[in-house]
């Protein structure tokens, strides 16, 4: 049997038992290699190494011809590290076995770990990110801000505040519920208790003018004619707004007015459209927003004394926080004790007030507010309702 070795001088060394034995005993040559192919080499030279085992003989190899590096091949995909890849040669080849070691590992923090990166590793240690928007082809519809509000609530992703309750008030004139549009019939102004008119149904009827204040004077008026008149265009009562060409009796409401094409001018004058002028006009007003300051004209007294001599009252009058219950009486013989300079004081009286809470800071509770009789003078009496809290109760002999 023959083991090869390999040696740094890039030599074969060949171990013999058989040759070994007769060097111990005859002292004889060892056997020569077997012919190179090359005759032209040198003669084999004989080196003779003795150490404590044994003493080898070592034969030095011809050396073969530099061949020229095939071309480049396609890069060989090894192995995984810690596995040994086995070659298996060829019949009357040797068999060699090639380990691999693994790849030591970069320590984080080292020099190495350092370096800068470099365009080089490109394509095997990081890349680029790139983003590329495809348009379809064809007609593509973006989707609406309804249906997107739509997929977002079927998703359950936000987080919105109750609805706003609808408003159920309605326009005297027009009889639409709710503001208008700003460039239309516009907000809502109170005429009388739970009656409201749209502020350009009341500015465009036929009697009312504005003042330099920005008050409607003969709203009332321009009502109480419109609940007789028929409006040309939906045939319903309310129509104030009334074409001004001489002897014309047509007569519309002004969301009607729009919508039958009438014709509008800056001095607040109407024509139907069998009277108005072909084609636009220099005077025309197309645009009916109102942004100052209107209101309507009315008599407060009188409104409020209304509103309390009524005997059942549906209504709820309320003055910012103050909320109005009952007016209370005055008996003859109260008379003389029951007032002031600047106030009268009814027994009976009662109101409730949301104000500043005084157990804590930034919280609201309810005040409700009482006048009595007790000893012929009137009695004044606050009731605190605080939720979590049982009623305190104060009373003094003024209202202050």
């Amino acid at each position: 049997t023959k083991d090869i070795v390999f040696c740094s001088n890039n030599c074969f060394v060949l171990y013999s038992a058989a040759v070994q034995a007769k060097n111990s005993e005859n002292k004889e040559s060892v056997p020569s290699l077997p012919q190179s192919p090359m005759k032209d080499r040198p003669p084999k030279a004989f080196h003779q190494y003795s150490n404590n085992i044994s003493t080898l003989d070592v034969h030095c190899l011809p050396q073969l011809q530099e061949k020229v590096s095939p071309p480049s091949s396609p890069p060989i995909m090894f192995p995984p590290a810690f596995e040994a890849a086995k070659v298996e040669a060829k019949p009357d080849e040797l068999k060699v076995t090639v380990k691999l070691k693994p790849r030591l590992k970069a320590i984080h923090g080292s020099l190495d770990d350092c370096r800068p990166p470099s365009k080089k590793w490109k394509g095997m240690k990081w890349k680029k990110w790139s983003i590329q928007i495809v348009i379809p082809k064809g007609s593509f519809k973006p989707p609406g801000e309804e249906e997107i509000d739509e997929f977002l609530k079927k998703l359950g992703t936000t987080l919105k505040p109750d609805p706003v309750p609808k408003d159920y008030r309605k326009c005297c004139f027009c009889h639409e519920e709710g503001d208008g549009l700003t460039d239309g019939p516009a907000r809502l102004l109170n005429l009388d208790l739970d009656l409201w008119v749209h502020l350009n149904c009341a500015l465009w009827s036929t009697e009312v003018y504005e003042t330099q204040a920005g008050a409607l004077i003969n709203v009332e008026l321009a009502l109480r004619r419109g609940l007789q008149m028929k409006c040309m265009f939906c045939h319903k009562m309310g129509a104030t707004s009334g074409c001004h060409r001489l002897r014309c009796t047509n007569i519309y409401h002004f969301t009607c007015a729009i919508k039958a094409q009438c014709m509008f001018f800056k001095d607040k004058t109407m024509l139907c459209p069998m009277h108005k002028p072909k084609g636009t006009h220099e005077q025309e007003l197309s645009y009916f927003a109102v942004f100052r300051r209107v209101y309507v004209q009315r008599d407060e007294v009188r409104q409020i004394a209304s509103i309390v001599q009524r005997g059942e009252r549906d209504h709820t009058f309320r003055v910012g926080s103050l909320i109005f219950h009952a007016v209370g009486q005055l008996l003859p013989q109260q008379m003389q004790a029951f007032h002031s300079s600047k106030a009268l004081f009814p027994v009976g009286y009662e109101a409730s007030r949301l104000y500043w809470s005084m157990r804590y800071a930034n919280r609201r509770c309810r005040y409700l507010c009482s006048i009595e009789e007790k000893d012929g003078l009137p009695l004044f009496v606050i009731k605190v309702v605080e939720q979590g809290h049982e009623d305190l109760v104060l009373t003094d002999t003024t209202p202050k």
